[in-house]
Order: structure tokens, then C-alpha cells, then sequence
């Protein structure tokens, strides 16, 4: 008999164990993929790094394809959030695409250190862009063709871009790059070059054109006067509420104190 007691409860210490360990391997297998914009990049890989002190199974996995990539990637359910730098579309609504604003991001138009121009007016950035302007000189500076960098179709700083200055698909781009350091690195490298990259990004490597005589910062995005701004999105399918556990606790912590740190000590502003 005491055999038979003792077999069972070796059985049922077993059976417990086994228990724990499928747990435990489901606890630690709590995955959110996140695809999108590539000037997002620095935002969702901090984001990887710092959500593990305060959710130590998630694991956030990301990939940079474009925003509209990331869009697809969300309705066809190869992502759990789509990160996007420019606003969702009505067609993009109606296919559920929830979007939630977590930051602002000022684009600046960046050119050569050579350049001796400093400032542009809205209109001469548009003129430039549209192939109206082809030279430095018209603007005050070296007689120089201007080199005109952007970002490929379906990027999402491109698109802000052009439909912050209100003449979307008009633009004529003497090169496309597919990332926002390509942009930084082409510009640097060209004496004629001028391009549009987000604000956490910039660096010395290129010369930060005044639009309208505002230079892109943190004030001057808050108080409106630098005028070439665009939100970043995290977008879900359907409602936060719809969203899984763990999806709905990346939100929360974007929301937390450290997640509002995190956004400000990349550059950004946050859209709380």
C-alpha cells in the first residue's frame, strides 16, 4: 500500500512539474512584432531595450520596411503594431487600422556644410522640390545645381513631407533612398545636396536649414512655429482593447513615466 501511495504521488509531482515548466515557457514566450517606418527606428529599438525592466517576458521584435509596409504587415496580420511617421488614411481606417499618436517629430530640410544659405522660405522649398529652383545661386548662394534627395514612394517621411507643404505627388527627386540615413549620408556627400530627415536624427555631418527663419527644435515644434511637424504612430488593428495582453502592456508602458522618458531622450516630443 505504501508502495502504491508512494508511486502516486511521485505521478503527481511529475504531472505538477511538467506543469510549471509549460508555464513557465509560455510566460517567457510573449513576443509583440512591430514593423514600419525606418525614422522610427531609434524610438522602437530603445523601446526593445528599456520595456524589459518593467515587463521582463516581453520581447519586442522589430523590422524597418517603410510605414506603408508596416500597414500592410498589420492587415495581413504579420505584425501586432504598425509604426508609422505620417497620419493614417481614411482607406487605411476602413480596414480597421487604429492609430495611436506617441510622439511628434519635426522633419528638417538639411543641405551640405559647404552651403553658405542658412534659411528658406516654405514657398522656396517647395519651388526646389518641384524643380522650379535648380540652382544655389537663385537662392543666395554658390552657383551650384541643387541635388535634390528624398525618400522612395510609400515612405512615411515622404509622404508627411508633402502633404505638410500641400503639394503632395508633385515633387522631382534627382535621387530616392530607402532609409533616413542614406538621406543624411548622401547629403553629406554631395556638395549641392539638399534633404529632409526627422528631427531625432540629425547630426553635424549636415547643415539644418531655417525654414522661414524658425530653426527645427523641441520649442519650436511645441509652440507651432516650426511648421514641418508630423506625429508618430503606433498603430494596432481595432481597438487597444482588442489587442492582446501583451500588445495592450507596450502601450502602457509608452504611457508610463519611463516610456515619456524615453521618447524625450531620443529627441522626440511627446504627443501626451
Amino acid at each position: 500500500m505504501k508502495k502504491v501511495l508512494y508511486g502516486v504521488m511521485i505521478l503527481l509531482l511529475s504531472i505538477n512539474l511538467v506543469g510549471c515548466k509549460g508555464a513557465s515557457a509560455a510566460d517567457g514566450d510573449q513576443k509583440v512584432r512591430m514593423n514600419g517606418s525606418t525614422s522610427m527606428e531609434k524610438l522602437v529599438n530603445g523601446l526593445a531595450e528599456v520595456i524589459r525592466d518593467t515587463y521582463p517576458n516581453i520581447t519586442v521584435e522589430p523590422q524597418f520596411t517603410g510605414s506603408s509596409a508596416g500597414i500592410e504587415s498589420l492587415i495581413m496580420g504579420t505584425t501586432d503594431i504598425a509604426t508609422i511617421s505620417r497620419s493614417i488614411s481614411d482607406a487605411e481606417k476602413e480596414q480597421g487600422v487604429v492609430e495611436h499618436a506617441v510622439a511628434i517629430d519635426g522633419i528638417a530640410a538639411v543641405t551640405h556644410l559647404s552651403n553658405p544659405v542658412d534659411t528658406l522660405t516654405k514657398e522656396q522649398l517647395i519651388d526646389i522640390y518641384q524643380g522650379n529652383i535648380r540652382n544655389w545661386r537663385e537662392l543666395g548662394g554658390n552657383d551650384q545645381p541643387i541635388v535634390v534627395i528624398g525618400r522612395e514612394a510609400g515612405s512615411g517621411t515622404r509622404g508627411a513631407f508633402e502633404e505638410i507643404l500641400g503639394v503632395p505627388d508633385t515633387f522631382r527627386y534627382a535621387q530616392e533612398v530607402n532609409e533616413t540615413g542614406a538621406v543624411i549620408a548622401k547629403v553629406a556627400s554631395i556638395p549641392g545636396a539638399i534633404g529632409y530627415v526627422s528631427l531625432d536624427v540629425i547630426d553635424d555631418s549636415t547643415k539644418v536649414l531655417a525654414i522661414d527663419g524658425v530653426h527645427v527644435s523641441e520649442e519650436t515644434i511645441k509652440n507651432g512655429s516650426y511648421q514641418i511637424q508630423r506625429p508618430f504612430i503606433m498603430a494596432t488593428l481595432g481597438s487597444l482593447e482588442e489587442q492582446n495582453i501583451n500588445v495592450q502592456n507596450v502601450f502602457h508602458f509608452i504611457d508610463s513615466k519611463e516610456g515619456q522618458q524615453l521618447i524625450t531622450s531620443i529627441g522626440l516630443i511627446s504627443a501626451k
